[in-house]
C-alpha cells in the first residue's frame, strides 16, 4: 500500500528558508532599534508605543474580525493572554535596554521549551522520554548563557528569563483559541488586550517622547508585523523541521548586530549556550512534524514580539 504525502508535508524548502532568512533580518531590525532607544523611553511606555502603532496598523481589518463574535469565556482567554504576553513585552524591552542584544536572543528561545512542557501539564499532550532530554539540553544551555554561581545574574537576564515562560503561556492560549477562532482573530484581538494591558504601566512611568523616538517605535511596529507575515508565508511553505533550525541565524546577526554598531564583545558562551537551546529546539520541532504527519496538529513555533 502507497501513501502521498500533501504539500505542506513535502513542503518547498528553499522558499521557506528564504522567507525564514527574511524574518530573521527583520526581527534583528525590532532588537536593534529597541537596543539603539535604549532606556531613553521606559520600558512600559516604549512597548505601548509599539503597540498602539501597531493597532492602528490594523484597523482596517478589525471590523472583519469583530463579525466572528466572543463568548464569555472567549474574552476571559483571551484577556488573560493579552496581559501575559503584555508582561512579557515589558520585560523584553527592559532586557533588551540591559544586557547584549545576543544573550537576549539566546535566552529568548527557551520560549519553545515552555510551551512543550506547558503542553504537557495543561493540554495532555504526551512528554516522552526524547523531548524531556531535549529540554534538559535547553535548560543545560541556559546555564552555559548565564554560568550562575561564575557571573552574576543582572536584571535584564532576570527579565528574559520571566518572559520566555509568559511568551509560552501566551502561546498555548492562542492554540487553544484556534481551535475554533480564526487566525486573523486571535492575532488581531492579541493586539487589542496586549495594547490595553500596557496601558497602566506605560501611564505609570510615563514621559513625553521625542518625535525620533516615536519614528523608531513606527518602524519597530513595521518591522514586526512584516516579520510575522514573513514567518507565517515561511510556515505555510514547509514543515517547521525545515524552517526552526533557520532562526538560529537570528543568534549570528544579533551578535554581529551588537559588535558591528553597538560595539558589543561576541560571547563565546552565549554562542554556545544558544545552540545548545537551538538544537533542542530543533529536535522538539522536529518530532511534533513527525507526529502532526499522523496526528495533523501544528507543532508550537517560538513567540515574537
Amino acid at each position: 500500500m502507497t501513501s502521498t504525502l500533501s504539500p505542506v508535508d513535502v513542503g518547498r524548502p528553499w522558499i521557506a528558508t528564504s522567507w525564514m532568512v527574511v524574518t530573521g533580518l527583520l526581527f534583528v531590525c525590532v532588537t536593534g532599534i529597541v537596543r539603539y532607544i535604549g532606556s531613553d523611553v521606559p520600558a512600559a511606555q516604549a512597548a505601548f508605543i509599539r503597540y498602539i502603532i501597531g493597532l492602528f496598523i490594523m484597523l482596517p481589518f478589525m471590523g472583519e474580525i469583530l463579525k466572528g463574535g466572543f463568548t464569555r469565556g472567549d474574552v476571559v482567554l483571551y484577556s488573560i493572554r493579552g496581559l501575559c504576553h503584555a508582561l512579557g513585552v515589558i520585560l523584553w524591552f527592559y532586557a533588551m535596554a540591559r544586557i547584549p542584544i545576543a544573550e537576549v536572543t539566546a535566552i529568548g528561545y527557551l520560549s519553545p521549551i515552555y510551551i512543550a512542557v506547558g503542553a504537557a501539564v495543561f493540554l495532555g499532550e504526551k512528554l516522552a522520554t526524547r523531548r524531556i532530554l531535549a529540554i534538559v539540553a535547553a535548560f543545560i544551555g541556559a546555564m552555559v548563557i548565564l554560568r550562575p554561581g561564575i557571573e552574576a545574574i543582572n536584571e535584564g537576564q532576570t527579565a528574559m528569563l520571566i518572559t520566555a515562560p509568559l511568551f509560552a503561556v501566551s502561546y498555548l492560549l492562542a492554540k487553544r483559541l484556534s481551535m475554533h477562532a480564526n487566525p486573523a482573530v486571535v492575532v488581531g484581538m492579541l493586539s487589542f488586550f496586549v495594547t490595553i494591558g500596557i496601558a497602566p504601566f506605560a501611564y505609570a512611568v510615563w514621559t513625553p517622547p521625542s518625535s525620533s523616538d516615536v519614528m523608531w517605535l513606527f518602524l519597530v511596529a513595521i518591522f514586526a508585523t512584516a516579520g510575522h507575515f514573513t514567518m507565517t508565508k515561511a510556515l505555510s511553505a514547509a514543515p517547521l523541521a525545515v524552517t526552526q533550525p533557520v532562526t538560529f541565524l537570528q543568534l549570528v546577526w544579533a551578535s554581529l548586530l551588537g559588535y558591528v554598531v553597538f560595539n558589543e564583545k561576541i560571547d563565546f558562551w552565549v554562542l554556545m549556550g544558544g545552540g545548545i537551546i537551538i538544537a533542542s529546539v530543533s529536535f522538539i520541532s522536529y518530532r511534533e512534524w513527525v507526529l502532526s504527519r499522523v496526528v495533523k496538529t501544528p507543532p508550537a513555533v517560538a513567540m515574537k514580539t
